[in-house]
Protein backbone atom coordinates (compact mmCIF):
# COMPACT_ATOMS: atom_id res chain seq x y z
CA UNK A 1 0.00 0.00 0.00
CA UNK A 2 1.26 3.47 -0.88
CA UNK A 3 1.20 5.51 2.33
CA UNK A 4 2.88 8.58 0.87
CA UNK A 5 1.05 11.81 1.55
CA UNK A 6 0.37 13.85 -1.56
CA UNK A 7 0.59 17.63 -1.32
CA UNK A 8 -1.35 20.17 -3.32
CA UNK A 9 -0.38 23.82 -3.16
CA UNK A 10 -3.12 26.31 -4.00
CA UNK A 11 -1.94 29.88 -4.59
CA UNK A 12 -4.54 32.64 -4.66
CA UNK A 13 -3.60 36.12 -5.86
CA UNK A 14 -5.81 39.17 -5.40
CA UNK A 15 -4.99 42.46 -7.09
CA UNK A 16 -6.78 45.51 -8.34
CA UNK A 17 -7.74 45.90 -11.97
CA UNK A 18 -6.00 48.24 -14.38
CA UNK A 19 -8.31 51.16 -13.68
CA UNK A 20 -9.40 50.29 -10.17
CA UNK A 21 -7.42 52.96 -8.33
CA UNK A 22 -7.56 55.69 -10.95
CA UNK A 23 -8.94 59.07 -9.86
CA UNK A 24 -10.60 61.44 -12.31
CA UNK A 25 -12.52 64.70 -12.33
CA UNK A 26 -15.86 65.06 -14.15
CA UNK A 27 -15.51 61.52 -15.46
CA UNK A 28 -17.42 58.38 -14.54
CA UNK A 29 -15.39 55.51 -13.16
CA UNK A 30 -14.88 52.59 -15.51
CA UNK A 31 -17.39 49.76 -15.22
CA UNK A 32 -14.38 47.45 -14.99
CA UNK A 33 -13.31 49.04 -11.70
CA UNK A 34 -13.37 45.91 -9.59
CA UNK A 35 -10.76 43.96 -7.61
CA UNK A 36 -9.45 41.04 -9.60
CA UNK A 37 -7.36 38.03 -8.72
CA UNK A 38 -5.86 34.78 -9.88
CA UNK A 39 -5.46 31.30 -8.38
CA UNK A 40 -2.59 28.97 -9.13
CA UNK A 41 -3.14 25.36 -8.02
CA UNK A 42 -0.16 23.04 -7.84
CA UNK A 43 -0.09 19.34 -7.07
CA UNK A 44 3.28 18.00 -5.95
CA UNK A 45 3.77 14.63 -7.62
CA UNK A 46 6.05 11.83 -6.51
CA UNK A 47 8.55 12.64 -9.29
CA UNK A 48 8.69 16.26 -8.19
CA UNK A 49 6.67 17.65 -11.09
CA UNK A 50 3.79 20.08 -10.58
CA UNK A 51 0.47 20.41 -12.35
CA UNK A 52 -0.88 23.95 -12.72
CA UNK A 53 -4.45 25.16 -13.02
CA UNK A 54 -5.21 28.88 -13.06
CA UNK A 55 -8.52 30.43 -12.00
CA UNK A 56 -9.78 33.93 -11.24
CA UNK A 57 -11.05 34.93 -7.82
CA UNK A 58 -12.84 37.99 -6.53
CA UNK A 59 -12.90 40.44 -3.62
CA UNK A 60 -16.63 40.76 -2.96
CA UNK A 61 -18.79 43.82 -2.33
CA UNK A 62 -19.13 42.97 1.36
CA UNK A 63 -15.34 42.79 1.62
CA UNK A 64 -14.88 46.12 -0.14
CA UNK A 65 -17.47 47.78 2.11
CA UNK A 66 -15.63 46.47 5.17
CA UNK A 67 -12.28 47.66 3.78
CA UNK A 68 -13.58 51.23 3.47
CA UNK A 69 -14.87 51.17 7.04
CA UNK A 70 -11.62 49.66 8.31
CA UNK A 71 -9.42 52.12 6.42
CA UNK A 72 -11.06 55.08 8.15
CA UNK A 73 -11.77 53.26 11.45
CA UNK A 74 -15.33 54.50 11.13
CA UNK A 75 -18.41 52.39 11.84
CA UNK A 76 -20.79 52.13 8.91
CA UNK A 77 -24.29 51.36 10.24
CA UNK A 78 -25.45 50.21 6.80
CA UNK A 79 -23.16 47.17 6.53
CA UNK A 80 -22.72 43.97 8.59
CA UNK A 81 -18.91 43.95 9.12
CA UNK A 82 -17.56 46.26 11.81
CA UNK A 83 -14.47 48.43 11.45
CA UNK A 84 -12.82 46.40 14.22
CA UNK A 85 -12.83 43.18 12.19
CA UNK A 86 -9.75 41.94 10.35
CA UNK A 87 -9.07 39.23 7.76
CA UNK A 88 -8.53 36.23 10.00
CA UNK A 89 -10.21 32.98 8.83
CA UNK A 90 -10.30 30.59 5.88
CA UNK A 91 -13.25 28.50 4.69
CA UNK A 92 -13.81 25.71 2.18
CA UNK A 93 -16.79 24.60 0.12
CA UNK A 94 -17.93 22.16 -2.54
CA UNK A 95 -20.33 24.42 -4.43
CA UNK A 96 -17.91 26.18 -6.75
CA UNK A 97 -18.63 24.23 -9.93
CA UNK A 98 -21.45 23.93 -12.45
CA UNK A 99 -23.86 21.22 -11.16
CA UNK A 100 -23.02 17.90 -12.77
CA UNK A 101 -19.69 19.14 -14.12
CA UNK A 102 -17.07 18.93 -11.32
CA UNK A 103 -14.27 20.30 -13.47
CA UNK A 104 -16.12 23.40 -14.70
CA UNK A 105 -15.91 26.17 -12.05
CA UNK A 106 -18.77 28.67 -11.73
CA UNK A 107 -17.13 32.11 -11.44
CA UNK A 108 -17.63 34.00 -8.17
CA UNK A 109 -20.22 36.78 -8.25
CA UNK A 110 -19.35 40.09 -6.62
CA UNK A 111 -22.65 40.05 -4.69
CA UNK A 112 -21.82 36.69 -3.03
CA UNK A 113 -22.21 36.80 0.76
CA UNK A 114 -20.76 33.36 1.53
CA UNK A 115 -19.56 30.15 -0.05
CA UNK A 116 -22.18 28.37 -2.12
CA UNK A 117 -21.95 25.17 -0.05
CA UNK A 118 -19.82 25.13 3.10
CA UNK A 119 -17.68 22.15 4.10
CA UNK A 120 -16.83 21.17 7.67
CA UNK A 121 -13.04 21.38 7.96
CA UNK A 122 -12.40 19.57 11.24
CA UNK A 123 -14.60 18.02 13.92
CA UNK A 124 -12.33 18.46 16.96
CA UNK A 125 -9.43 20.84 16.21
CA UNK A 126 -9.67 23.53 18.92
CA UNK A 127 -7.63 25.99 16.83
CA UNK A 128 -10.50 26.18 14.34
CA UNK A 129 -13.66 28.31 14.63
CA UNK A 130 -17.32 28.52 13.64
CA UNK A 131 -18.57 25.31 15.28
CA UNK A 132 -21.97 24.04 14.10
CA UNK A 133 -24.12 21.02 14.68
CA UNK A 134 -25.99 19.40 11.80
CA UNK A 135 -28.46 21.97 10.51
CA UNK A 136 -29.48 23.64 7.21
CA UNK A 137 -26.31 24.85 5.54
CA UNK A 138 -24.13 22.80 7.93
CA UNK A 139 -24.41 19.13 6.91
CA UNK A 140 -21.77 17.91 9.39
CA UNK A 141 -21.04 18.71 13.02
CA UNK A 142 -17.73 20.47 13.52
CA UNK A 143 -15.66 23.57 12.76
CA UNK A 144 -16.15 25.40 9.46
CA UNK A 145 -13.28 27.95 9.64
CA UNK A 146 -9.54 27.30 9.66
CA UNK A 147 -6.88 29.67 11.04
CA UNK A 148 -4.04 30.95 8.89
CA UNK A 149 -0.75 29.08 8.95
CA UNK A 150 1.19 32.27 8.29
CA UNK A 151 1.14 35.89 7.14
CA UNK A 152 4.00 37.40 5.19
CA UNK A 153 4.56 40.92 3.84
CA UNK A 154 6.14 40.89 0.40
CA UNK A 155 7.44 43.49 -2.03
CA UNK A 156 5.73 44.22 -5.35
CA UNK A 157 8.35 44.43 -8.08
CA UNK A 158 5.88 46.20 -10.39
CA UNK A 159 5.46 49.00 -7.84
CA UNK A 160 9.01 50.05 -6.94
CA UNK A 161 9.47 47.01 -4.66
CA UNK A 162 7.13 48.47 -2.04
CA UNK A 163 5.50 46.19 0.51
CA UNK A 164 2.09 46.04 -1.15
CA UNK A 165 1.52 42.27 -1.02
CA UNK A 166 0.38 40.13 1.89
CA UNK A 167 0.72 36.36 1.54
CA UNK A 168 -1.84 34.38 3.55
CA UNK A 169 -1.01 30.69 3.93
CA UNK A 170 -3.46 28.07 5.18
CA UNK A 171 -2.64 24.38 5.56
CA UNK A 172 -5.40 21.80 5.13
CA UNK A 173 -4.04 18.75 6.92
CA UNK A 174 -4.56 15.09 6.10
CA UNK A 175 -7.30 15.01 8.77
CA UNK A 176 -9.15 18.06 7.40
CA UNK A 177 -12.20 18.21 5.10
CA UNK A 178 -11.93 14.59 3.99
CA UNK A 179 -14.36 12.86 1.60
CA UNK A 180 -15.27 16.16 -0.08
CA UNK A 181 -14.90 17.42 -3.62
CA UNK A 182 -13.52 20.86 -2.79
CA UNK A 183 -14.18 23.53 -5.40
CA UNK A 184 -14.32 26.88 -3.57
CA UNK A 185 -12.54 28.74 -0.80
CA UNK A 186 -12.94 32.06 0.97
CA UNK A 187 -11.27 34.50 3.33
CA UNK A 188 -13.36 35.93 6.18
CA UNK A 189 -13.14 38.91 8.50
CA UNK A 190 -13.91 38.61 12.21
CA UNK A 191 -13.16 40.37 15.49
CA UNK A 192 -11.04 37.48 16.81
CA UNK A 193 -8.68 34.84 15.47
CA UNK A 194 -8.78 32.72 18.63
CA UNK A 195 -9.67 29.04 18.42
CA UNK A 196 -13.31 28.29 19.15
CA UNK A 197 -14.49 31.78 18.15
CA UNK A 198 -18.19 31.67 17.26
CA UNK A 199 -18.48 34.74 15.07
CA UNK A 200 -19.82 36.73 13.43
CA UNK A 201 -17.81 36.12 10.27
CA UNK A 202 -18.06 38.14 7.06
CA UNK A 203 -16.70 36.99 3.73
CA UNK A 204 -13.96 39.08 2.13
CA UNK A 205 -13.00 37.17 -1.02
CA UNK A 206 -14.05 33.97 -2.78
CA UNK A 207 -12.39 31.72 -5.33
CA UNK A 208 -13.71 28.75 -7.32
CA UNK A 209 -11.68 26.02 -9.01
CA UNK A 210 -12.03 22.55 -10.56
CA UNK A 211 -12.97 19.99 -7.92
CA UNK A 212 -10.19 18.51 -5.80
CA UNK A 213 -11.08 15.23 -4.10
CA UNK A 214 -9.86 15.55 -0.50
CA UNK A 215 -8.80 12.30 1.18
CA UNK A 216 -6.68 11.46 4.21
CA UNK A 217 -3.60 10.84 2.03
CA UNK A 218 -3.75 14.32 0.56
CA UNK A 219 -2.59 17.59 2.09
CA UNK A 220 -3.48 21.00 0.68
CA UNK A 221 -1.66 24.29 1.00
CA UNK A 222 -3.50 27.48 0.05
CA UNK A 223 -1.30 30.52 -0.55
CA UNK A 224 -3.52 33.58 -1.00
CA UNK A 225 -1.75 36.74 -2.21
CA UNK A 226 -3.54 40.04 -1.44
CA UNK A 227 -2.41 43.01 -3.54
CA UNK A 228 -3.02 46.54 -2.22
Amino acid sequence: MDNKVKTIEVQVRDHYGEHCLNDSVNQKLSQARTPKGFVEIYEVLENGDKKLVGKNNLVLYVGREWLASRAFNLANPYILPSQSEFISWFGLGNGGVIPGDPFNPAPPVITDVDLASRVMINATDASCADYHVISPGYPEEGFYKKPFEGLDFQTDELNNDKYLIVKVTTAIASSDANNNQLSEAALYTAESNSGGYAGPFNIFARVTFPSIVKTSDRRLIFAWFLYF
